[in-house]
């Protein structure tokens, strides 16, 4: 089945966080996707982590260049989802950005996997979306 993988998941593939061995074992499995809006949102991130000296720029570089170019993810366009996700986060009452990654899943029927523990929750608490759900 093909899983969907959004920022708290690629982030565990090029920092050194807790749960990067379950977010490395998804690599070379089954099929992985995302948005392409996923590329923006770890840029801003590495960028955060860089300004707050917990990377340097040069690593914040290199790891959405890693993220950009690993094998077996596939980046979706991202505008065919808003609406979805807009509908997502309104019924859902979490961010647009998280419910784009959900749009996507529901869409291709997939399975987001999430280490926001807090999305994953409130997401997998509804039963109709719960099948679409699982935290790393």
């Amino acid at each position: 089945m093909t899983r969907v993988v959004d920022c708290s998941v690629a982030l565990k593939w090029i920092l050194f966080e807790e749960g990067r061995d379950a977010a490395l074992a998804l690599i070379g499995g089954e099929p992985l996707i995302a948005p392409d809006f996923l590329k923006l949102e770890i840029a801003n991130v590495l960028a955060m982590k860089a300004r707050r000296g917990m990377i340097t720029p040069s690593g914040a570089i290199a790891g959405l260049r890693e993220v950009s170019r690993l094998p077996g993810l596939t980046f979706r366009p991202t505008p065919p989802y808003v609406e979805a996700a807009q509908g997502l986060a309104l019924e859902l009452e979490q961010t647009a950005y998280d419910c784009l990654y959900l749009a996507l899943a529901v869409a291709e029927g997939a399975v987001l996997v999430t280490a926001d523990m807090a999305f994953g929750r409130a997401v997998a608490a509804r039963p109709e979306y719960a099948g679409y759900v699982a935290t790393l």
